[in-house]
């Protein structure tokens, strides 16, 4: 899977700094972080949504926008998603209530 992540990353890397009339990554990208952040509360929502439903189809498509908008996000953020990998790889062997319980 993170090599999947991975490929979309370099691809919305290499878009960002595209024509905005033809790449849909350039035109979120000038439109900034607000427009971003508007489609991944679109998405989560979207998301919710089709999990509340109990449409599994719909669930995987859903979640598959959001993480490509937090993938958007991230790149606009100069954040590489490898660093948020190398976040969750940290805390394999952390039980969840204690990671939740060590966070400031």
């Amino acid at each position: 899977m993170t090599d999947v992540l991975a490929k979309l990353y370099d691809v919305i890397q290499k878009r960002r700094g595209d024509d905005p009339r033809s790449s849909y990554v350039a035109s979120l990208h000038e439109r900034g972080i607000n427009k971003i952040l508007e489609k991944i509360g679109e998405e989560a929502t979207e998301t919710i949504i089709a999990a509340k439903d109990g449409d599994k189809a719909e669930v995987i498509k859903e979640t598959a926008d959001l993480w490509f908008h937090s993938l958007v996000m991230l790149s606009h953020l100069d954040i590489n998603q490898q660093e948020v990998m190398a976040e969750l790889e940290s805390r394999f062997g952390t039980s969840g209530l204690t990671e939740k319980a060590n966070r400031n």
